[in-house]
């Protein structure tokens, strides 16, 4: 059991790394190109790819450490501590992105969210539009970014690891 535990330890730190350092290259690429704010459809995409990738190795790799045997509750307690260590990475990094990188990020994406509202919502007053710009700044705190972004990721960790932990599960002999 102590064996288990280092190797989720070990394998929770170097796949939440890998997973962190390829959501931030993401987020980099994504800030050159100039689409940090309207993030396109294929970002999205590329970085459900990245996560399941990472995610189902890693799990993978607790499978091959565990002499071949994996449940479900392993792939979870795997996929969720993942997680985890890439939701912390990866706020700090936002973090710093919102405060040093890009300062203005808040007031672009409040800027892009009043062209949306003015383009889906066309018959929206300027007070209507005023109180929800304010309830959407509220919001953009970095304590609530931050809790948001970590249970964003461990919510979409627990789904992906629950998927793969069916797919990949394998009881150990009953003794």
């Amino acid at each position: 059991m102590e064996n288990q535990t280092a190797s989720l330890k070990k394998i929770a730190l170097n796949f939440g790394v890998l997973l962190a350092l390829l959501s931030i290259v993401l987020q980099v690429i994504s800030f050159v190109l100039d689409a940090h704010i309207d993030r396109p459809w294929w970002l999205t995409i590329l970085q459900l790819v990245i996560s399941i990738g990472v995610l189902v190795y890693g799990i993978k790799a607790f499978k091959t450490d565990n002499a071949g045997f994996l449940t479900i509750a392993q792939a979870l307690k795997t996929g969720l501590a993942i997680s985890l260590v890439a939701g912390i990475i990866s706020v700090i990094f936002n973090y710093i992105f919102i405060n040093y990188i890009d300062p203005d990020f808040i007031q672009k994406t409040l800027d892009f969210s009043r062209e949306q509202m003015i383009t889906d919502f066309p018959n929206m007053t300027e007070e209507q539009m005023e109180n929800s710009l304010e309830i959407s700044a509220k919001f953009m705190t970095p304590t609530i970014m931050s809790a948001m972004g970590i249970l964003a990721t461990l919510f979409f960790g627990f789904i992906i690891s629950l998927v793969a932990g069916m797919i990949l599960k394998k009881n150990p002999p009953q003794l």
